[in-house]
């Protein structure tokens, strides 16, 4: 059981060093032009050196919703990831702990990356992400721990990626 790149268009899945490389899309198109710092009402995120981060804002910063905050508001997922099969039924509460797990360490350092809805059916799971990169890397951990089959259906025209992991 192996890993499936799929693309849904003519483009090939852009990479360096493994990892989907993601363009700037439309939630995230200020990065250039936001006063430094910039604090994020909803999150308490801070735009400062070109990037969102965990710091603590200062009283005068400008203040505006970042990137992933937006994308859970419009409920705009970029990455979607659908977990089923026999295997994930009768394990779902320990792969569903690996999948929050997984969205909590890379959130301490990536502010936008988080999960915006696990949604809970009778036979799968779908996990809706602010981000390409939180959804490939949890498929890609489900993968290493547990095996399965593992597709990726990249959509680069809308920056979007749909993953389907079985076992």
């Amino acid at each position: 059981m192996g890993t499936k790149i799929i693309s849904n268009t003519s483009h090939t899945i852009p990479r360096r060093s493994g990892l989907l490389q993601a363009q700037i899309d439309d939630t995230d198109n200020t990065r250039n032009k936001l006063s430094k710092p910039t604090v994020c009402p909803s999150c308490s995120a801070v735009f400062q050196e070109g990037r969102w981060q965990w710091l603590i804002s200062q009283e005068d910063s400008y203040q505006r919703i970042c990137p992933a905050c937006l994308r859970v508001q419009i409920n705009c997922p970029a990455g979607y990831l659908t977990l089923n099969g026999g295997f994930f039924l009768s394990h779902r509460k320990e792969i569903m702990r690996l999948v929050h797990n997984y969205e909590e360490y890379e959130r301490v350092e990536y502010p936008l990356t988080r999960i915006i809805k696990v949604i809970e059916e009778d036979k799968a799971t779908r996990v809706t992400t602010t981000d390409i990169h939180l959804a490939r890397g949890i498929g890609r951990a489900l993968h290493h721990v547990y095996h399965g089959n593992l597709e990726f259906h990249y959509q680069a025209e809308e920056n979007l990626l749909r993953i389907d992991w079985v076992r």
